[in-house]
């Protein structure tokens, strides 16, 4: 076997480095040079029937090749290919001469098997971990040329130099040859013993094809194996490292990819740090430093920064002088870097930041062929995506949908159901506009291994509805808490999975029956009240969850009270939450268009007065139920302030009363608004806290200091002033409100009133639109 210029000696082994430019390039010269009768490639070789599809207009690089296990298809390897691969370069140049190429790596039916004979084994015994570290070639070899970044020498022996010498464009494949040997000398097998098994089946399949082919066969491979694939072993040997290989059933297809995934960090091993930057190398036809940096300069100025044509100029020179100062053939990243850091970005690195997030590493997404194989499920979401005309790209976007419109209603179900598989292309996030039901915000972004979730999520079903549903039913039978079933109930009724639903609301029931924990209960409730408001827009019958809500309802309002008694500090401020929850799910369900439900907040005011009262419940419990009965209109402000004056007399101890403060003003309920509006209570809270006596105050300290603190500054700020005048005494005893900016001495009942025919209009209480603008 041969690596030099002479190809009549045995197959040309061309030595690369995955996903590198100069590789790429040389690859392409070296098999325009030697035109060999079959092309080999390192990849698995089930994969050879897709080769084909790279020919298709619609294959736009980054790809790869995905294996999973037929069985497991969560179990699964990846084969990413860019534009700038050299084993890419070879596909594309052997279908563009109408030679056959082939993969000749390990088999993905032995790959898959041993990384889970490898995950088991480690799971089983936890000690059995190999301490074998794997050598970095390149990393070698640039430290014994007195370099400390592999990346840059490699720019510089490869990516910024022309062909070999004298022109010869099998030269740079010898000498790469050449320095592997002299490293496989050292490590052997580099800390990987299954790189020997996988050289011996590579071997076999270059015999085989010197048999069909004759010596004309060119082997693209890792320049790590080919001393290994030159080494002369006889085929007994090389079978015999084959035997008793582990074997699964394996799928292979082609999937997008993208340049985030060939980073190093991703988990491919011959990933690079800038698929961004390489992919310009690779695409420059001349003058790759000035092309970068017109490019890096359209970004800024994008993003509204002053950058000129002057900039650029400089920047080039600026790059050019450290690469002659720093020994190098060109500029190279670093240098290129530098210049936009100091002539662009005004020495930031915070500019910087955004050119090597979109322009170094980069958002390109990858497309494959319709025609490629695939699962029947993700066939139904390729047919599902281009209907609603939702294309996955590789750069996160926000997505606005308006539920009222089929196609964003449509879209909602389709991320809904996706999440409910497991499959999280989107994100729900807090809407910038209306808050109303009718609105939903979405965070997209499509990542490659979604792909392989698609694939195991296939065993539910072939469609992306019938999916859904089936592993809805599944996960509600399996799930271990009743809030994990309301939570499903809740999902099921956003992806509008009406088959799903009677399976679920069973479980519900059946679940709600038989739990007694108030804990949990609460917990539950407000999932199903959210899921009731959905009606309205989407169309679905929500009557049996109504009943199931309002059963819920009626059996937390029983065993809240006693749920609350003798809790320690933390379980205390845990069940203040769910009275927080209960209160709000209580209130949209009594606004629930079912028998009933508006007799609800009577029962639950009840409940607060019991729990408002009653000495046995933590004081942080008892603060919150007051306040809640306050901002519902159902306690006086005369009755709420003698119970916090009680609260707050000497007889009770401080730690007691900080916590029935921290419930009454605290958990982020507007409170601080409050004591700003009413001083009898900013009073109290004064007169209270400067009695505290010393030794006491140190306890309490903190409980006080985390209730004010989640105050707004402006609200602290007021408060602080009036604690500073006295409450009562603003201006020297003017009448109160006086003090406070925009506040009178008393409410003014004809400046309310103006207001409120705009009000109506804007919550559509009245009908008579045109009289209410003329009263505005």
């Amino acid at each position: 076997m041969t690596t030099g210029a002479d190809p009549g000696a045995g197959p040309l082994l061309l030595g690369v480095r995955h996903h590198g430019p100069g590789s790429a390039r040389a690859v392409r010269a070296a098999l325009d040079a030697a035109r060999p009768g079959a092309v080999l490639i390192e990849g698995p070789p089930e994969a050879d029937a897709l080769i084909p599809l790279a020919a298709d207009e619609d294959m736009r690089p980054p790809v790869a090749l995905l294996a999973h296990a037929v069985d497991e298809p969560g179990r699964s390897a990846f084969w990413p290919l860019a534009e700038f691969s050299p084993e890419w370069v070879a596909i594309r140049w052997a279908l563009e001469h109408g030679v056959p190429a082939r993969f000749i790596d390990l088999p993905a039916t032995h790959t898959l098997a041993w990384e889970k004979e490898s995950v088991e084994g480690t799971a089983e015994d936890p000690e059995k971990v190999s301490t074998d570290v794997r050598i970095d070639p390149l990393a070698v070899l640039a430290d014994a040329a007195g370099y400390d970044d592999a990346e840059r020498w490699w720019e510089d022996v490869v990516e910024h130099r022309g062909v070999g010498a004298a022109g010869d464009p099998l030269a740079p494949f010898a000498v790469l040859a050449e320095a592997m040997a002299a490293l496989r000398e050292v490590y052997g097998s580099g800390g990987h013993e299954r790189d020997l098994v996988r050289e011996a089946y590579m071997r076999l399949q270059v015999r085989a094809a010197q048999k069909e082919f004759g010596d004309a066969v060119a082997v693209v491979c890792g320049a790590w194996h080919v001393p290994a694939l030159s080494e002369r072993t006889s085929v007994a040997a090389d079978r015999a490292l084959l035997k008793g290989l582990p074997k699964v059933k394996a799928d292979m297809t082609w999937v997008p990819w993208t340049y985030r995934r060939l980073a190093r960090a991703s988990g491919y091993g011959a990933g690079i740090d800038s698929p961004g930057w390489y992919g310009h190398l690779f695409r420059a036809p001349d003058r790759p430093v000035e092309r970068w940096l017109t490019k890096v300069a359209g970004l800024l100025r994008a993003e509204d920064r002053i950058v000129s044509s002057a900039h650029v100029i400089e920047a080039v020179r600026l790059a050019e002088t450290l690469a002659a100062m720093r020994g190098r053939p060109l500029p190279g990243l670093g240098e290129t870097t530098d210049a936009v850091r100091a002539v662009m970005c005004d020495g930031s690195d915070v500019p910087l930041a955004l050119v090597h997030d979109r322009l170094v590493v980069g958002d390109v997404l990858g497309e494959v062929p319709q025609d490629a194989p695939a699962v029947p499920l993700q066939r139904d979401l390729d047919r599902i995506q281009r209907r609603l005309r939702l294309k996955p790209e590789a750069l996160e976007r926000e997505l606005e949908l308006d539920l009222r419109k089929e196609t964003d209603a449509g879209r909602s179900r389709l991320l809904h159901r996706l999440r409910l598989l497991g499959v999280p292309w989107g994100e729900p996030v807090a809407s910038r506009g209306s808050t109303g039901t009718f609105r939903e915000t979405w965070r997209l972004r499509w990542e490659p291994e979604l792909s392989v979730r698609i694939a195991e999520a296939g065993v539910w079903g072939t469609t992306v509805l019938a999916a859904a549903t089936a592993k809805s039913e599944a996960d509600a039978v399996c799930a271990q808490h009743l809030a994990d079933v309301t939570a499903l109930a809740e999902r099921c009724l956003l992806a509008e999975l009406p088959d799903a639903l009677p399976t679920v609301m069973r479980v519900l029931a059946d679940r709600a029956a038989l739990d007694t924990d108030v804990g949990h209960l609460a917990q539950a409730l407000p999932a199903l009240v959210r899921s009731l408001r959905y009606g309205d827009v989407r169309g679905t019958d929500t009557g049996a969850l109504a009943e199931v809500a309002a059963g819920l309802a009626e059996r937390i309002f029983v065993g809240l009270p006693p749920a609350c008694a003798g809790l320690d500090a933390d379980a205390a401020e845990e069940m203040r939450r769910h009275v927080d929850a209960v209160h709000g799910a209580v209130g949209l369900l009594g606004d629930a268009p079912a028998p009933g439900h508006g007799e609800l907040r009577g029962r639950w005011r009840a409940v607060l007065r019991v729990l408002s009262v009653r000495d046995t419940v933590p004081g942080v419990i008892r603060g919150r139920a007051v306040r809640l009965l306050l901002d519902e209109g159902e306690l006086a402000q005369e009755e709420a302030a003698r119970l916090m004056g009680l609260v707050l007399s000497p007889g009770t101890p401080p730690g007691d009363a900080a916590a029935w403060i921290e419930g009454f003003v605290g958990g982020g309920s507007g409170g601080g608004m409050l004591l700003v509006h009413d001083e009898r209570l900013l009073g109290l809270v004064d007169a209270w806290l400067t009695g505290v006596p010393a030794d006491a105050f140190t306890d309490v300290l903190p409980l006080l200091r985390r209730t004010f603190s989640a105050y707004e500054p402006g609200v602290r700020r007021t408060l602080g002033e009036l604690v500073r005048r006295g409450p009562g005494q603003r201006d020297g005893g003017a009448a109160a409100g006086a003090g406070v900016p925009g506040f009178a001495a008393e409410l003014d009942p004809a400046r309310a009133d103006a207001v409120l025919p705009v009000v109506r209009l804007l919550l559509g209480l009245d009908t008579d639109d045109n009289d209410l603008v003329g009263a505005a």
